[in-house]
């Protein structure tokens, strides 16, 4: 320690030449947009500060060594990055934390660096963290334990946004709109540059969402393009052109979507009806008697989580995704495939724990309730994809745990690629071609061998085959 008593928190301050992870998280989540104005609190070296004014948001930072004499002041986004694990002094922690959410208006974007980063930190026990060799300390944080503090300290609910990563919202409603884009994901509008396209993009819209729009969702340029025609009018090109299938079947999935979203609502904290997003208050008007009737429906849905019978049955029903004795894997190509009650189960983890951003293939257990999300990052140009890393979330205990392969000699890989994905996926019919190949030559007659790379390579040799990409030949003895 200093002599001041402290820990050398200034050289844990590193350089990226780069955004952060938690900024460039909130900008693709688009928590920070470009006309935000963002606060640091605790900037370091300030390179977010520098790349978030480079992309336009009026950012600046304070930091007690780097920039002492910047004046604290409230911001719309306020950073909080990687700050709370490097002070020493709980006291001092829940008050810098405090003094954060007192400057944010909209959101908090709290990280921390988690439990499982253990062995890279060389350090002896110290307090409630790690002292390591240059003075610095490092307190390293369970997933859910940082979102449950956080919400412990600002007096709201926090959604993880990644592993690490936290935000914290002024209102409600901020929270819940942030909700449904993660579980909404196709309210984009076409773009519009004339008549013909603007009422096209009210028509794919329509058969979408399965019901015609509000002026208020129409984006700004749609709806001048489209403001010469009477609502007579539009009602009338909406029922001449419009698929009636594809406006059922839209009118099926935002049912659906609506169902997942308040089940996902119950479990993160349920509010008023005028909380949720307006988008949403017109799906359930649209589509449910009354906002009461919506929610019991969603309630129920959230219950059969519990119901291990049912996980199975809707495992075994699904038409995507591969099933094990033990769980069901699924590409994130067809993760909205599957029925809703699965989509909910990974959405629940997610918002406990949060989904990192880089993942392949999600896994969901059936036996006890546990999700990973597994990063294949070579899937689709690997005809058999080496397994990354792993983070997995227990439910029921809301445990996290981090694997890395990427020093391994021997990892983990893949076969029958088809059967991660839904059946009218554009590559499946290239990866069945694979599998009933390899099939015919007997790789696969001793499945206990073939799942590291070294068990396939003997394999292939025994049966005097080799992969040119997604095609296997004949070798020679």
């Amino acid at each position: 320690m200093t002599q001041e008593g402290k820990s050398r928190r200034w050289l844990t301050a590193i350089t990226r030449g780069s955004l952060s992870v938690p900024a460039r998280q909130a900008l693709l989540d688009r928590q920070i947009l470009l006309d935000d104005a963002v606060f640091d609190y605790g900037c370091g070296r300030g390179e977010d500060v520098r790349a978030l004014r480079h992309l336009g948001c009026e950012a600046t930072g304070w930091d007690p060594f780097y920039e002492p004499d910047v004046q604290l002041k409230p911001a719309s986004v306020v950073l909080l990055t990687y700050v709370l694990n490097v002070i020493e002094d709980p006291v001092e922690r829940r008050h810098t934390l405090q003094s954060a959410w007192n400057l944010a208006g909209k959101v908090l974007i709290a990280s921390a660096r988690l439990s499982w980063e253990r062995s890279k930190v060389n350090g002896q026990e110290f307090g409630d963290g790690l002292l390591t060799r240059r003075k610095t300390f490092q307190h390293l944080y369970g997933a859910n334990e940082l979102r449950t503090y956080v919400e412990e300290i600002t007096g709201v609910r926090a959604v993880s946004a990644a592993p690490g990563i936290i935000y914290a919202f002024k209102t409600d409603s901020d929270r819940l709109s942030y909700l449904a884009r993660r579980i909404v994901a196709d309210d984009e509008w076409l773009a519009s540059s004339d008549t013909a396209t603007a009422v096209a993009a009210l028509i794919d819209h329509v058969e979408r969402r399965g019901r015609p729009p509000r002026l208020e969702e129409v984006p700004h340029l749609t709806a001048q393009l489209l403001a010469h025609l009477s609502p007579v009018e539009v009602r009338r090109l909406v029922r001449e052109s419009a698929d009636s299938a594809k406006v059922s079947e839209g009118a099926r999935r935002t049912t659906l979507n609506t169902l997942l979203f308040l089940a996902v609502e119950l479990f993160n904290g349920r509010g008023p009806f005028t909380s949720l997003p307006p988008t949403v208050q017109l799906d359930i008007r649209a589509f449910f008697s009354s906002y009461k009737e919506a929610c019991r429906r969603a309630d129920r849905l959230l219950l059969k989580l519990r119901d291990d019978a049912y996980v199975r049955g809707a495992m075994s029903a699904s038409n995507v995704g591969k099933l094990t004795p033990t769980a069901l894997y699924v590409h994130r190509r067809a993760v909205d495939r599957m029925p809703t009650v699965l989509r909910l189960y990974e959405h629940c983890a997610s918002i406990a724990a949060g989904r990192p951003q880089a993942w392949t293939v999600v896994k969901l257990c059936h036996r006890g309730r546990a999700v990973s999300w597994l990063d294949y990052p070579e899937f689709d140009r690997d005809p058999h994809p080496r397994l990354l890393t792993s983070y997995q979330v227990n439910l029921e205990t809301f445990e996290t745990s981090h694997q890395s392969y990427a020093g391994r000699s021997n990892r983990p890989l893949l076969h029958r690629k088809h059967e991660f994905l839904y059946p009218d996926d554009p590559e499946a019919p290239k990866y069945r071609r694979l599998t009933e190949a390899e099939v015919k030559a007997g790789l696969y007659a001793y499945p206990h061998l073939i799942g590291t790379e070294a068990g396939w390579e003997s394999e292939l040799a025994r049966c005097q085959r080799a992969l040119r990409g997604h095609r296997l030949v004949r070798t020679r003895d």
